[in-house]
């Protein structure tokens, strides 16, 4: 298995193990008028951890990586909700400015990582 792609495979099955672990976390991250925080974490955990298999077996690796690509640039929704909330003081590190900006940059560079997979399988 290609190093890259086996980094995104274990990558996305730690964080999907996260959530389960620490799903509070996870829960803080869904914007409140999502709703159902709870069972998002769970499903996006579980949609981690199966991207994450796919990408680990070479024959469904393309696919499992364009699921984690697509799945990634869902969490845009929660990154772009912190923009809204950002202040230089605010209580919560994660919604402080440049925190934020880190977050959107740090997740583009996931959804590259996916993308560099998927095209290469």
């Amino acid at each position: 298995m290609d190093v890259i792609a086996a980094a995104l495979a274990v990558f996305l099955g730690v964080t999907g193990v996260a959530h389960f672990v620490f799903p509070g976390y996870f829960r803080s991250l869904v914007p409140s008028w999502l709703g159902a925080a709870g069972l998002l974490v769970v499903v996006s955990g579980v949609a981690e951890l199966a991207a994450g298999v796919l990408i680990a077996v070479p024959p469904t690796r393309a696919a499992g990586a364009w699921a984690a690509a697509a799945l990634i640039g869902a969490y845009l929704v929660s990154h772009l909700d912190a923009v809204r909330h950002a202040r230089p003081r605010h209580a919560s590190v994660l919604l402080r400015p440049g925190v934020v900006a880190a977050r959107l940059v740090v997740n583009a560079g996931y959804i590259g990582w996916a993308l560099f997979v998927a095209t290469g399988a």
